[in-house]
């Protein structure tokens, strides 16, 4: 069984097409272990609760320092005995030992075609902002391994949505979270719980 802790910082509907899949059996061998929020008033927490799955709060704002927010970040992480991280909205930098330690037992979901609008200052409403002013036809989502390089990992899975010609940021947020989004974050850990996922010279491989 693979033990999977969710970030988020806020809503959680990224958390809640996990959770709806693990319930239906589309994601199989796989259970949530805890949801960590840096943010206590994220109803991402709420989501947990009501689904009988632990709910932690830690945000970098109650320590004195950021290596001390660290330390007690990775010490949670490692109480639950986490096989697999999954970053859902998580806005917060994270510690540097983490790349280490969960070595592509990491992964986040980016809403664009990495490597188009990603990176440092890529991130919710900016992301899709990007993209319309940019003028390209086809955004989507990636969910790819986390390293130290910001949106740099393994990519693992994509997936393409198409701009139309009247979308906001707003509207062509929601449709890639709905065409994209929900349907990949859960198809990746389904196929990391299956086995069928590696990385090799810098490349996610899928079997």
């Amino acid at each position: 069984m693979l033990r999977v802790g969710v970030c988020v910082s806020g809503g959680g509907t990224n958390l809640q097409a996990i959770i709806d899949r693990v319930q239906d059996g589309t994601i199989q061998n796989a259970s949530i272990e805890v949801v960590i929020s840096n943010n206590k008033n994220a109803y991402a927490l709420e989501r947990a609760k009501q689904n009988g799955i632990h709910a932690e709060v830690l945000s970098p704002r109650d320590f004195d320092n950021r290596e001390a927010f660290h330390e007690a970040f990775m010490n949670l992480l490692d109480s639950y005995e986490l096989d697999l991280v999954v970053l859902a909205g998580f806005l917060v930098i994270l510690p540097p030992q983490l790349f280490e330690k969960y070595e592509n037992r990491v992964i986040n979901i980016h809403p664009s075609l990495i490597p188009s609008f990603c990176g440092t200052g890529y991130y919710g409403l900016k992301v899709h902002e990007g993209a319309l002013a940019r003028g390209v036809k086809l955004t989507g989502a990636t969910v790819h391994f986390v390293n130290a390089e910001t949106d740099g990992g393994p990519i693992l899975l994509q997936k393409a949505v198409e701009i139309r010609h009247d979308d906001t940021p707003e509207i062509l947020q929601r449709r890639v979270m709905e065409e994209a989004e929900w349907v990949l974050l859960p198809q990746a850990i389904n196929l990391i719980a299956a086995g069928k996922v590696s990385v090799v010279d810098g490349k996610a491989i899928i079997h």
